[in-house]
């Protein structure tokens, strides 16, 4: 047989399969669009060997037949492809718009878009992934199309590279059955799933295969115990129906064990029951009722596994009621209840509202959706990869429906908070949001709404988002907000650390030069200078760090004075004393000046050798040298050091120690601490902690002494204690 007779076979065929199913499209149209198709693009094929036009027919009876869509549309599926074909057909492609309409041509536009986007690097180059959903984000039965494309590739893949399909179907996983998941073409989406699960994982797809084959005579038994009373109740009142058992997809079956972490064995919701009725317009939610009480006369509900689709359906249009049942055995039972035109958009999802509405629908609920994907991508602020986690996570998530106080409807995902709700009313109540009321009761931002919820915002003038407000949202709407007040804010800091930066440059006759702010960069890892002039504003950088990187040397140790007044106002440092060469920061019994206080992580002396350190919020902290915490100060953050010094006096304030002690315990050894340092000593103390156990005694003493003599001479006397076995200074 000739490709050219095979190829009016397989027209004929398919128009005849599309009048069989009572499509109410132009068939003159679709015959005409299928001929000029063969005529651009003849026998070329796909480097697999296969022509090309009838992969453009396949397509053209998902499109149809799976998804419901109109004439234009299987148009546009049987011409989706011209564009491969040799140059010289360009007279007839340009012709296009005029044969068909211009409805066409925008359609067959926004394929052209998609199909000349390279994902291959996708993940990495993620750009292009705002490129396509910014794309997808237009017409929705480009979308439906696209859809319908990628699922004639998944069919085909056997011969194809190995490389080839692992892209194929990770793509598919990816971008392709999120996307069919959320228009509710479950079908193909599981189809989907299952393939490209497939080609993935070959080994664990052929193994759940197995076990389905192996036990499907097990749950056809099991399924016609199950439905027989339920057949026979329904039938004696009168209710037209259908029941079908669907069992869970292989994917589903996966993703269940891998995330459950049980075997195949273990997996107990294996399949549904799904009720299907004949049932008018006007009364489809009592007849669902009505079967439903049927249903749980018969066998005992799960009260907790209920969902009601019917009262408010999903924003893909979506409409069933769901119940779990006791079944035979023991055995937990899903049982599906819809009408036919209910299962039909659930197979066809929103394609099928065109159908049921005359056309006039287009979606609604998704155009949101598709609409709110395009705002977060078009901010210049977003952040591509995030917005790829974003939709790879939400395509999924389950919906809930709260109320304003007026009794408005809003949908927002399961897990939404008060901060969510407050977004998706208005950016600017979002952002002034302090918590708000849910049913009459007081919450914070962080209480995540329930399904029936009436919620109340709370705002406030002072308000304005925080950075873990992020922590806090799930939609993105809100998140994008958040972000966009946070970028703000920091290019705000980062101005302001500019002009910091420009002052310390000026000072230190440092050219301020885009060579010597590239080389900042380039040091601190930072990825522009925003983010280096928003680390000096905030302290994260010393100033000083910024002048030895620049003179590529370490200067000589600086004086005390220098360091704090590159990282003090000139105020703060005032009242400080400092030796001959203001190499050292003096300290003397001043120790109450606010300007530095004593650090409780090592409770210095005077006497220990000390060390000044510069904080952002307490002003400069003296510590021992052989604090613990010294060395990490010391890594993190080296500029902070400075030389210290006590003042040789002999009118020191007392000075807080911690004295540990080890021993046998006996009678009275408390007794005689107490002694040495209130008699003895004439040592203020502050506490006394003790613990014996086994008659090992272990204590600690914190005091106030004089000095670190002082410190010392009361050791000694403690040591001396009968009992007593070791006596150290504590850090704390």
């Amino acid at each position: 047989m000739t490709e050219k007779r095979r190829f009016d076979n397989e027209l004929a065929t398919m128009l005849s399969l599309f009048k069989e199913s009572g499509l109410k499209i132009d068939f003159g149209k679709v015959e005409e669009a299928g001929r000029v198709a063969y005529q651009i693009l003849g026998e070329v094929c796909w480097e697999s060997g296969g022509p090309i036009i009838f992969h453009s027919m396949e397509v053209a009876k998902i499109v149809a037949l799976d998804i419901g869509l109109g004439t234009d549309s299987i148009v546009v599926a049987l011409l989706h492809n011209v564009f491969e074909s040799s140059t010289d057909k360009d007279e007839l492609i340009s012709a296009i718009p005029g044969k068909f309409g211009e409805q066409v041509s925008t359609l067959l536009e926004g394929l052209f878009k998609i199909n000349s986007i390279d994902t291959v690097t996708i993940s990495i180059h993620s750009e292009n992934f705002r490129r396509l959903l910014l794309t997808l984000s237009g017409d929705l039965r480009v979308v439906l199309i696209k859809i319908a494309d990628r699922l004639e590739d998944m069919r085909n893949l056997d011969g194809l590279p190995i490389e080839l399909q692992q892209k194929y179907a990770n793509e598919t996983t990816y971008l392709y059955a999120p996307l069919a998941h959320r228009m509710g073409l479950y079908n193909i989406k599981t189809e989907l799933e299952d393939t490209a699960l497939k080609y993935l994982r070959p080994a664990e797809y052929a193994k759940i295969m197995k076990h389905l084959e192996d036990t499907v005579e097990e749950r056809r038994s099991f399924v016609s115990v199950f439905v027989k009373p339920i057949e026979i109740k329904l039938a004696s009142r009168d209710i037209r129906f259908e029941m079908k058992a669907r069992t869970k997809s292989i994917h589903s079956i996966w993703n269940k064990m891998k995330k459950q972490r049980v075997g195949f064995e273990e997996v107990y919701d294996l399949f549904a029951i799904r009720i299907i009725i004949d049932s008018e317009p006007e009364t489809e939610k009592s007849d669902c009722w009505q079967v439903y009480s049927i249903v749980t006369e018969e066998y005992q509900p799960n009260t907790e596994r209920m969902r009601d689709w019917i009262s408010i359906p999903k924003s893909n249009g979506y409409e069933s009621l769901h119940t779990t049942v006791m079944g035979p055995n023991g055995k937990w039972v899903e049982v599906q209840i819809r009408t036919r035109r209910m299962d039909e958009t659930a197979e066809k999802g929103l394609a099928a509202h065109w159908k049921y509405k005359g056309g006039k629908s287009s979606g609604g609920e998704l155009d949101k959706w598709l609409a709110g994907i395009r705002e977060l991508l078009e901010n210049p602020a977003g952040d591509a990869n995030e917005v790829i986690e974003e939709f790879k996570t939400n395509v999924y998530e389950d919906e809930i429906f709260v109320f304003t106080p007026k009794g408005d409807l809003k949908k927002l995902p399961a897990g939404a908070t008060i901060l969510d709700f407050a977004y998706d009313i208005h950016s600017d109540i979002g952002d002034k949001c302090v918590g708000g009321k849910v049913n009459q009761r007081k919450v914070g931002i962080k209480h995540k709404l329930k399904n029936g919820d009436q919620v109340i915002i709370e705002t406030s003038n002072n308000q304005k988002p925080k950075i873990d407000w992020l922590d806090i949202v799930v939609t993105s709407k809100a998140k994008g907000r958040i972000k966009s007040n946070l970028n703000e804010a920091k290019r705000i800091e980062a101005e302001n650390g500019k002009e910091i930066v420009k002052r310390k440059f000026k000072n230190w006759k440092i050219d301020y030069s885009d060579d010597h702010i590239r080389k900042l960069i380039a040091f601190f890892k930072f990825k522009s200078a925003q983010d280096l002039y928003y680390s000096v504003s905030t302290g994260a950088i010393d100033a000083l760090q910024l002048k030895s990187v620049i003179r590529g040397e370490e200067d000589e140790a600086p004086k005390a004075k220098e360091v704090l007044g590159e990282l003090l106002p000139k105020k703060v440092i005032e009242n400080l004393s400092f030796d001959a060469g203001d190499e050292f920061l003096i300290i003397d019994k001043g120790l109450k000046n606010v300007n530095y206080k004593l650090a409780q992580c090592c409770n210095p002396i005077f006497g220990d050798p000390i060390f000044g350190f510069i904080t952002i919020r307490e002003g400069i902290k003296i510590h021992r040298l052989s604090c613990p915490n010294a060395k990490n100060m010391l890594e993190r953050y080296p500029y902070r050091f400075i030389k210290t010094k006590w003042r040789e006096t002999k009118n020191y304030n007392s000075f807080q120690a911690s004295i540990h002690l080890e021993g046998s315990d006996r009678q009275g050894i408390i007794g005689d601490i107490s002694y040495i340092i209130a008699k003895d000593v004439g040592v203020q103390m502050r506490s006394i902690n003790v613990d014996s156990k086994n008659g090992v005694f272990n204590g600690t003493l914190r005091v106030f002494v004089n000095n670190l003599e002082h410190l010392e001479f009361l050791i000694n006397k403690l040591k001396n204690i009968k009992g007593i076995q070791n006596v150290t200074r504590s850090d704390f």
